[in-house]
């Protein structure tokens, strides 16, 4: 910028921030700067929270799942087991009665295996049982017995794939998707509470240009009553002027209906509270900044979450395939158990003549005939795998073509900076020289009406130029994940709630 125009940017700044305040300033009024805005939003904003408890979600399901793959410790305990029933003893023929009543206990010990899929249990059953038995014509026996089984059993799956490796692997895929999820709405974060903040501050602007359009018609319409008045200038120039403050003030009006709409959107996408009156300030100086097309498509391609989100995508429908095939699978299950049982009628000999009771149980599933069923599955997956690849391929297309539109939109945007600022300062020339012709009487009121209104236009259009440029700058960080301002790369994993 040269020197004049700074010296006229600075001073419809200056000018903007002096009407705010005195317009708009009260006890309870917060200044917020963007930077601020961020700081709120990140904290108060609810799209903000909601990321935040997905994220929890993903995070604890994660957690719960490593907790599983412990050691469970585990007791039963059935203190009253107590049955008195008629039975029938096939081998006499006879019919007796029963009175059993038992006490019993399980403590277990389980270790899932993660790398085989098996699991290895340590088990102890104790208890103490008495029994009475009454046959018809003779005395009644009794039985009171302590035993104790303790046995190590290990069970593995054959032929099969591992479950809890994948299941694991799908809630880890989970969380960092969540993780992606939650970076990329703080940077969609970043770019709507930038939209809304600059929404708010052309309202603002706009507000401080009616009302600085309304001062002047003022100006204007005091002029040309004392002409009037004066009998210098015909009554119907008067009737113009009424007309031109009256618009003048309903375009105040209007704009500061708008301000305050802007102020309460931007307030309930940061979460702050509705009843709290604001005042924004920005710069809104646009620098040239130097953009490599080569390499801002490259760092996009490398650094993009999105690409991610596409490649777990592709992972899961890999995972889903597996169980696909495990459908009507020939598979298996080998069961190991070796231990010891004791009982006795006094605790302390309940081992004395132990039985050991080895076990060892193979079994297979072997699928014979499913109708095609298995491989129309299998095949309706292979077709998901590929979408996915596609997907994946798809969206590295977009992402070079959206930093392509981003990087034209830059160069275009400097170019409509220049037209703009170039048509601001004419406007102004053009409405300084007018309201010197309109004071001596040489140009009427609505032909000045028409430059007034002209020159807020260009004020609105440059400023909205300059917003559009830092808009368009903060499109190419989020599509390229570099800031060529500071000239360093957005580290993704920095955008992660676990880094922060």
């Amino acid at each position: 910028m040269n020197s004049a125009f700074k010296y006229l940017f600075i001073r419809i700044f200056c000018l903007t921030a002096i009407i705010g305040l005195a317009g708009f300033d009260s006890p309870g009024q917060q200044a917020l700067t963007l930077e601020r805005a961020l700081k709120e939003a990140e904290v108060n904003s609810p799209s903000i929270k909601q990321s935040l408890l997905n994220l929890e979600r993903y995070q604890k399901n994660l957690e719960a799942q490593r907790a599983a793959l412990k050691s469970k410790f585990s007791l039963s305990v059935a203190p009253i087991d107590y049955t008195n029933t008629r039975r029938f003893d096939t081998r006499f023929s006879e019919w007796y009665t029963n009175e059993s009543f038992a006490s019993n206990a399980t403590f277990r010990v389980e270790q899932p295996i993660l790398v085989t899929d098996g699991t290895l249990s340590l088990i102890n059953r104790f208890g103490w049982q008495s029994s009475t038995a009454v046959f018809q014509g003779q005395d009644p026996t009794t039985s009171e017995r302590f035993t104790n089984n303790l046995y190590l059993n290990y069970n593995q799956p054959l032929f099969t794939y591992n479950r809890l490796r994948l299941q694991l692997k799908e809630l880890e895929l989970s969380y960092e998707n969540a993780n992606i999820s939650y970076a990329m709405q703080r940077l969609n974060l970043e770019r709507n509470v930038t939209q809304f903040f600059y929404n708010v501050y052309l309202s603002q602007m706009n507000l401080s240009i009616a009302r600085e359009e309304l001062a002047n018609t003022e100006k204007s319409y005091e002029i040309i009553k004392n002409k009037v008045d004066a009998g210098l200038a015909a009554r119907e120039e008067l009737y113009q002027a009424e007309l031109n403050l009256a618009n003048a003030n309903s375009n105040m009006q209007n704009s500061q209906v708008n301000f305050e709409n802007a102020k309460d959107q931007l307030k309930m996408y940061l979460g702050m509270n509705l009843f709290e009156d604001i005042l924004v300030y920005a710069d809104v100086e646009a620098v040239p900044v130097p953009v490599d097309l080569d390499k801002a498509i490259q760092n996009g391609l490398q650094s993009r979450m999105e690409l991610r989100q596409r490649e777990i995508e592709v992972e899961s429908a890999q995972f889903d395939m597996i169980r696909t095939k495990s459908l009507n699978e020939f598979s298996g299950s080998m069961n190991l158990a070796f231990g010891i049982i004791g009982d006795n009628e006094k605790l302390p000999q309940i081992f004395d003549q132990p039985t050991k009771n080895p076990q060892v149980q193979i079994s297979f599933n072997i699928p014979l005939f499913d109708w095609g069923e298995r491989k129309a599955r299998i095949q309706a997956q292979e077709a998901a795998i590929k979408s996915s690849e596609l997907n994946l391929d798809e969206q590295k297309k977009q992402i070079i073509i959206d930093i392509r539109q981003v990087f034209r939109n830059l160069q275009n945007q400097l170019n409509q900076i220049e037209i703009a600022k170039q048509s601001e300062r004419n406007a102004q020339l053009t409405y300084e020289i007018n309201l010197e012709r309109y004071q001596n009487g040489d140009l009427t009121g609505m032909d000045l009406s028409l430059y007034q209104n002209q020159l807020s236009t260009r004020k609105m259009s440059y400023a909205q130029a300059l917003l559009n440029y830092k808009i368009e700058l903060l499109n190419l960080k989020i599509q390229t994940l570099y800031d060529f301002e500071k000239n360093q790369p957005v580290i993704p994993a920095e955008l992660y709630l676990n880094n922060q």
